[in-house]
């Protein structure tokens, strides 16, 4: 197509990009080479295949002088370059994929040409510079065509259309996979983890399927409703509020982790400045599902103690209950997101001092069921004394006997209760304390076996036990069992050291502080850790901790839940505490960092 104009004859070349059939362009100009209009702009015609212009008339630029031509040429091109990608968005012949190949037309000038060169053509050839440049960058953009078969899509990709995940990171697969690659292995999954979004190459439709393909609660299907029957679960344990379904969900080997501590603590009002070794030991990989703390002659401030737990166990704890006797403690906390699946929990307390006033000595019960396996935790506190061995015994059977638990709690399996024995009553029940049970030998003859104690070997030892000769005898705690000891004995010390008593008492190393559990199937406790914590000296007792998986049963629809009850005050100031704790730690190393003072030594 050839368009002229009897002022102006300069034509520039071009090609259309959809037939590749070169055709022309003439730039017309009525009054001056130096005033000039915007380029054609082509469209399509005709179903016939004809092409008609269309050349809009803007209004005229004003005349440049000679002496602001070369002054304003850059701030012309800002404009020409402005307007330009404005009509080049309207273009439909303008716009393409940034993928696609590029061409460029072959009339750039070479950024070495000067504006004098071009002022040195005749006035009938000249076209300006600004617009010739502006149109030769104009992209011209062509498709591309595949140059094979594009390759087959894994099984496990989905097009996010669908709603469908991507392949995601491995942390975040069904509890129900991963229970059968894992062969029993506990895996903890966050769905809010970073490493979600980093590992998946999707876009956000494949972010929100995940929520719902791959989230906690899994989805309901509304045949299910209509089906589900209150008594199916009653009766049947089928389909249970915490049934086999939902426990599955959340324990896929069904093992529950407790961690227990026990701590005479002398009643001293100091507390130790931090308990981290005490409750999150570096030695362990992974924090427990439980935390159960007894702790006999304890500070005087009960509260205290218990925000002083809150604090350091962090806001993914709380506390699900606490029970006291006298300065006997036990505190119950339980991780936050499983606090839905425990019951009801119910306290008893029993003394076994002759006058009821004195509360030093004695114990103290906490019951809860946990979908269908029924917990009893007891601490307790016995006659102490070396020889006193008949006066423990009759404290702990007045325990068993008067303890009243369960109360409104369903018993799950009452063929093998005894009302005589509480701790018959639970499926898995842990006894822990200061039982003052001694090694029967002179502290010369214990300090001397213990000198030749290699490797934790505690066997020697043991043979004085008082509490494992009678464990043996049947005279004391029936049917529970000890994990091997491996650690020292953890009374008596002097205060701040590692070193027994050097009073004129000069009492025998022993191993007072003691964890037992008991079980109706054997095989449900299995021990993961038994040892003592040497690293808390603010009493005359070592800290006992242990750690244990718990196997874990399916729940039925008879058991009394507790609607997600904790201490919600206690949680708010730990957790307020835990802040400010922070904010001044952050506060002494920044002064420390910017202070100037030299100390010499």
């Amino acid at each position: 197509l050839q368009l002229t104009n009897p002022d102006v004859s300069y034509n520039s070349p071009a090609v259309d990009p959809a037939s590749s059939r070169p055709y022309e362009i003439s730039l017309v100009d009525s009054k001056s080479c130096k005033e000039h209009n915007d380029a054609l702009k082509l469209t399509a015609g005709n179903s016939e295949g004809e092409i008609s212009p269309y050349q809009p008339r803007p209004p005229s630029l004003p005349r440049l002088s000679k002496s602001s031509k070369t002054g304003s040429v850059e701030e012309t091109v800002r404009t020409r370059r402005l307007r330009n990608s404005q009509e080049s968005l309207s273009d439909p012949a303008e716009t393409g994929s940034s993928t696609d190949s590029l061409k460029e037309d072959q009339t750039v000038p070479a950024p070495g040409n000067s504006l004098s060169e071009f002022e040195s053509r005749p006035c009938s050839q000249q076209s300006d510079p600004i617009d010739q440049w502006v149109r030769s960058t104009k992209v011209r953009l062509s498709p591309v065509q595949p140059t094979g078969p594009l390759p087959a899509l894994e099984k496990s990709f989905a097009s996010a259309t669908l709603r469908a995940a991507n392949r995601i990171d491995r942390d975040c697969l069904d509890y129900s996979v991963l229970a059968k690659e894992k062969l029993g292995e506990r895996l903890h999954r966050n769905l809010s983890d970073s490493r979600l979004l980093e590992n998946m190459g999707s876009d956000s439709a494949s972010v929100n399927s995940l929520r719902s393909t791959y989230s906690v609660l899994s989805p309901i299907r509304p045949q299910d409703v209509r089906n589900r029957s209150f008594l199916e679960g009653s009766v049947l344990g089928n389909g249970a509020l915490l049934g086999a379904e939902e426990l599955d969900r959340y324990f896929p080997d069904r093992r529950l982790g407790i961690y227990i501590a026990t701590w005479n603590m002398q009643g001293e009002k100091g507390l130790p400045p931090n308990l981290d070794d005490f409750l999150l030991p570096t030695d362990s990989e992974f924090a427990q599902d439980f935390y159960i703390i007894g702790v006999q002659e304890g500070c005087p401030d009960r509260r205290e103690w218990e925000t002083r737990l809150q604090e350091t166990l962090g806001p993914y704890y709380v506390m699900l209950y606490a029970a006291s006797l006298g300065v006997l403690y036990l505190t119950v906390f339980v991780r936050r997101d499983l606090i839905w699946f425990c019951s009801e929990v119910e306290h008893a307390t029993v003394t076994t001092r002759i006058i009821s006033q004195i509360k030093t000595k004695g114990a103290v019960g906490i019951a809860f069921t946990f979908f269908g396996t029924s917990f009893l935790f007891i601490t307790s506190h016995f006659t102490s004394g070396d020889a006193k061995i008949y006066e423990r015994i009759l404290d702990y059977n007045k325990i068993v006997e008067a303890l009243g638990l369960p109360k409104d709690l369903p018993d799950t399996n009452p063929y093998r209760s005894t009302p005589s024995d509480v701790t018959t009553r639970f499926d898995q029940v842990f006894w822990f304390g200061d039982f003052n049970f001694r090694l029967s030998k002179d502290r010369v003859d214990v300090e001397a076996i213990m000198n030749r104690t290699v490797e934790g070997d505690m066997g020697p030892l043991l043979e004085h036990d008082q509490l494992s000769k009678e464990m043996n005898d049947g005279s004391i705690f029936k049917g529970f069992q000890e994990a091997p000891i491996h650690f020292f004995p953890t009374y008596k010390f002097d205060i701040g050291c590692d070193i027994y008593d050097t009073t004129s008492k000069q009492r025998t190393p022993s191993y007072t502080d003691r964890i037992l559990f008991r079980n109706r199937q054997a095989g449900d406790i299995k021990v993961v850790k038994y040892t003592s914590c040497s690293s808390i000296k603010t009493s005359d007792h070592r800290p006992v901790i242990g750690v244990f998986h718990v196997k874990l049963r399916p729940g039925r629809d008879n058991i009394p839940l507790g609607a997600g009850q904790f201490d919600r005050g206690l949680y708010l100031e730990g957790i307020r505490r835990r802040i400010t704790r922070e904010l001044k730690r952050r506060e002494a190393m920044k002064s420390q960092g910017s202070s100037t003072i030299c100390t010499l030594s």
